[in-house]
């Protein structure tokens, strides 16, 4: 809203008493109920602005248990609405009232308008913090908006797909149809958008199952990026935890992105694909103390956000105790900053119909004081929930900090993003492993981080490019980042990248780097898909998606970061790979176990269940495990029978595999080991021209397997 069109009057209608439950604002036929906590405030006033821009204020003159309340006649759905807070202003003892400040409601479950970076948005002046500011940012804030809940799910309900059956798709609302030109021009980039048909059938027909949305939560961009003339495009920067991020809705900001999101996962659940929210609770849009007042600083700032330790016998420190690196830290273990977590979840979950959640940098979140805590309150809590108990709950098990790495410790139910099958399969393909033992843990499950406490292999996101980092095309393309268009001066995104860039720094015409690193990009597929866990791919990589060297493409809301589904510079025979790998895995339970290897027979007399294969055809050895030279494997799967039982208790019969991967610079004589078990089969899959799929194999033959290859038999 400009600021000449914002104009105020006093109160028009009657405030009823209304409720102090639930949270937020709630809409009937009679009158809308208001309830905000601000235990502190001296005086709460809701403020409802029309669409001519006049701010209406009603006092609220109910307090109950901290929350404020009241109930409006006469308020319809598409109202937008904020709150006015007074009260001590002592940034020094952590109270921030300003009532100039209009306020988000924490629990709207819209938003509309957007930041609008002005000297009014700041609580206090610009030169000196301790004094409030007093100009009025009513037109430069984002507003809530009442909401209808009503939707008419027709019987949807949770998919509730098994871990081990489960591949996700990591992508964002808008970069994933933005340039889609079987997407109505009206619907890209939107909710809308992602739910068309052209869209679900790409995602069935790759073999995906789940999709993870990057941040949808409300969000804003940061002053200094918006300085910058970019835009926070990833999302992680979270204002509205109820609140579908509007500039995603292709039908507008008054509720109407509500009933789009409900559209979209209904329609992403018809086509059997679960919905899991990438969710930022960990830290808030107004940054550390010299941020923006929104929300949550003017409604009671200490208790939302964590406060660095003071000297010794000082009454508060008046500075943020920052570990996700944005400037606060959310203070998960207070009581009512822990209820807006877990309502906001349970609220998308049952009201919204997702299936699950990635939680960014949970380690900030899982901590007692200032100590990473498997029994913090949130995990205690999340963990006896009867609804989010049974979603699915992945951990980003690590924040900004030297103490929150704590990949392979976070307790059941939890799965977690393995970062360090990321590195080793990245290594080895690179030619920079030190051997061949670790890529082959990670194949096998990752069972060094997750058995000793009895977790499963699915327990591992496996993964090996995410949103933050090299694309697969760029992982084989560049040996630095490029990082230049982020106006950082390339200071800004990781320089441990683990690529390699076959010998030319960015895209070259040269034939043979260019059929080298398409190699190289369907080996890494292959792996990823055909590992024992959970694959993860980020959107694009299938098909060749390029940031041009970009690793932190956060603030690039532009073609740089969306997906090209243009035909002329897509990478097909990645895709074809990548589609073939995750059909085998779909049809063959013997390639997504729930149970670790044990290295015997499932049965008496029977083959091992899994077997790692030298070159000459013998079993490894000790010393070929410590042999560093060595840079090809084979890895043989018995399915005759498998470990875990059917549905039923019935012993499951599978197809046996040999997975070969050289990542050398030379071929490598493969003889195939003879044995009582396996006579003959067939190549699956291939990315060795050489041994195309469809070739015949028998026991005791030699298999040429060519530099920097995979090759997957089975057996026939």
């Amino acid at each position: 809203m400009p600021p000449g069109q914002w104009r105020s009057r006093d109160q028009t209608a009657a405030v009823w008493p209304g409720r102090n439950w639930p949270l937020g604002a709630t809409w009937s036929e009679e009158a809308t109920n208001f309830a905000v906590w601000a235990p502190e405030a001296r005086a709460v006033h809701l403020c409802l602005i029309d669409d001519e821009g006049w701010e209406t204020s009603h006092r609220l003159t109910e307090r109950s248990l901290g929350i404020w309340h009241g109930a409006v006649p006469g308020v319809r759905p598409g109202t937008r609405y904020g709150y006015r807070v007074a009260g001590t202003w002592a940034p020094a003892m952590g109270l921030r009232f300003n009532s100039t400040k209009l306020l988000l409601d924490p629990f709207a479950r819209a938003v509309s308008g957007d930041l609008a970076v002005d000297p009014s948005v700041f609580g206090y002046e610009q030169g000196a913090p301790e004094l409030p500011n007093e100009v009025d940012s009513a037109p430069h804030v984002p507003l809530g908006v009442v909401v209808d809940d009503h939707f008419d799910w027709q019987g949807d309900v949770p998919i509730r797909r098994r871990w081990r059956d489960t591949v996700i798709y990591e992508l964002h609302v808008k970069g994933m149809t933005q340039l889609h030109d079987r997407v109505p021009e009206g619907l890209r980039g939107t909710y809308a958008g992602l739910a068309a048909p052209a869209v679900t059938d790409y995602l069935r027909d790759l073999g995906v199952t789940a999709v993870e949305l990057l941040p949808i939560h409300q969000f804003v961009t940061e002053p200094a990026v918006a300085a910058r003339g970019l835009v926070n495009y990833w999302g992680y920067n979270s204002i509205g935890f109820f609140a579908p991020h509007a500039a995603y809705s292709s039908s507008g900001d008054r509720g109407q992105q509500v009933t789009e999101f409900k559209a979209m996962v209904k329609a992403l659940h018809e086509a059997g694909l679960e919905v899991i929210l990438d969710v930022v609770y960990n830290h808030t849009a107004e940054a550390g103390v010299a941020g923006p007042t929104l929300s949550f600083r003017g409604l009671d700032d200490k208790i939302y956000h964590r406060v660095a330790p003071g000297p010794a016998g000082a009454a508060f420190n008046d500075s943020y105790w920052d570990v996700t690196g944005c400037g606060n830290t959310v203070d998960a273990s207070h009581p009512y900053a822990l209820r807006l977590i877990l309502d906001s979840l349970r609220y998308w979950v049952t009201e919204m119909h997702v299936d699950g959640f990635r939680f960014d940098l949970l380690s900030a979140l899982a901590r007692t004081g200032q100590v990473v805590d498997m029994r913090s309150h949130l995990l205690t809590a999340i963990g006896q929930d009867p609804v989010l108990r049974h979603v699915k709950l992945i951990a980003e098990p690590w924040d900004a900090s030297s103490d929150g790495y704590r990949v392979g410790e976070y307790p059941p139910p939890w799965t977690e993003w393995n970062d360090q099958f990321r590195d080793e399969v990245r290594d080895f393909w690179n030619g920079r492993s030190p051997g061949i033992r670790s890529v082959a843990t990670r194949l096998a499950g990752s069972s060094d981080l997750y058995a000793d406490d009895g977790r499963s292999p699915y327990t591992s996101i496996n993964f090996v490019t995410a949103h933050d980092g090299f694309t697969v095309r760029d992982l084989v393309t560049y040996d630095h980042k490029h990082n230049e268009a982020n106006g950082e001066g390339n200071r800004d995104g990781t320089d441990n990248n683990r690529s390699w860039n076959h010998g030319v720094e960015g895209e070259t015409s040269d034939p043979k780097i260019q059929a080298l690193r398409r190699r190289q990009a369907a080996n890494l597929m292959a792996t990823l898909c055909l590992s024992n866990g959970v694959p993860m791919i980020t959107a694009g990589d299938e098909r060749g998606r390029t940031q041009r060297g970009n690793n932190n493409a956060y603030c690039q809301d532009n073609e740089l970061s969306w997906i090209d589904w243009r035909g002329e510079d897509a990478w097909l025979d990645v895709y074809e790979i990548t589609k073939c790998a995750l059909r085998l895995r779909r049809e063959h339970p013997a390639l997504r176990q729930r149970h670790y290897f044990e290295g015997r027979p499932t049965i008496r007399g029977g083959p091992k269940d899994l077997a790692w294969l030298h070159p000459s055809g013998r079993e490894m050895t000790g010393d070929d495990w410590h042999d560093h030279t060595l840079t090809s494997l084979g890895m043989f799967v018995s399915g005759a029978p498998l470990r875990a039982p059917g549905p039923r208790g019935e012993q499951q019969v599978d197809k046996s595999f040999a997975i070969f991967l050289n990542a050398g610079e030379t071929a490598a004589e493969v003889h195939l080991p003879e044995n009582d078990w396996v006579q003959a089969g067939e190549v699956v899959l291939s990315t060795n021209s050489r041994v195309p799929v469809g070739t015949e194999v028998k026991a005791g033959d030699r298999m040429r397997l060519g530099a920097r290859s995979v090759v997957v038999l089975r057996e026939s």
